[in-house]
C-alpha cells in the first residue's frame, strides 16, 4: 500500500504539504490506475500493479492531521500490515530535491505522521520524505507548509518526485536499501 499525505481542496492544491499527493497522482498516472473516491476509506483509492505486485493507492480526504483514518481504514479492510505500507510526504527537514526513504521511526513533528502511529498503533511503516524545505523559524512552519513553493523550489520537487518514481520498482518489491543508496545519489 502507497499512501500521498497531502490536504483535500483546491486550496491546498499547490502548498508544499500536499508533496504526498503530488507523489501519488504522479504514480497513479504513470501506472495507469484511477483513483476513485470511496467514502468507506476516507479518501480516493487505486489497484496499481507495480513489479508484478498489486499495490493500493490511497489519497486520503481526511486533512492531514487525521491521515491515519483513512490509512488503518484501508490497511485493515484489505489486511495490509503496517511494514507492508509506504507513506509520501513532505519533510521540512530536507532541501528541496531530496528524498529519502526511511522504514520506521517518530513523527518528527510532522502531524500526518503522529495520526498514523497513533491510528495504525505502530511506527514501522516505510516513510518516502519529499523534501521542502525550512522556513528557517519554527514560528514559521504551520504558514510555510500551507503556502506554494517558490518556482526553483517546486522544479527541485518536481524532480525528486519523479526520481523516487523511477525507483519505485525496488521500493516494491522490498529491496529498499537499493533504492535508497540510488536516491541518495541523486540528490
Amino acid at each position: 500500500m502507497i499512501v500521498g499525505l497531502g490536504n483535500p481542496g483546491s486550496q491546498y492544491e499547490q502548498t508544499r504539504h500536499n508533496a504526498g499527493f503530488w507523489f501519488l497522482d504522479r504514480l497513479a498516472q504513470d501506472y495507469h490506475a484511477t483513483l476513485r473516491a470511496e467514502s468507506k476509506f476516507h479518501g480516493s483509492v487505486a489497484k496499481a500493479i507495480i513489479h508484478g505486485r498489486d499495490v493500493w493507492l490511497l489519497r486520503p480526504d481526511t486533512f492531514m492531521n487525521l491521515s491515519g483514518q483513512s490509512i488503518v481504514a484501508l490497511s485493515h479492510f484489505y489486511k495490509i500490515a503496517p511494514e507492508q505500507i509506504l507513506v509520501v510526504h513532505d519533510e521540512l527537514d530536507l532541501s528541496p530535491g531530496t528524498v529519502r526513504i526511511k522504514q520506521g521511526g517518530g513523527h518528527g513533528g510532522h502531524n500526518g505522521l503522529r495520526d498514523t502511529i497513533n491510528k495504525l498503533g505502530s511506527k514501522m511503516f516505510a516513510r518516502l520524505r519529499i523534501g521542502i524545505g525550512h522556513p528557517g523559524d519554527k514560528s514559521r512552519v504551520h504558514d510555510y507548509v500551507l503556502h506554494r513553493a517558490s518556482q526553483d523550489d517546486q522544479i527541485a520537487i518536481d524532480i525528486a518526485i519523479q526520481n523516487a518514481i523511477s525507483e519505485i520498482d525496488l521500493i516494491v518489491s522490498g529491496d529498499r536499501d537499493k533504492a535508497m543508496n540510488r536516491l541518495h545519489t541523486k540528490n
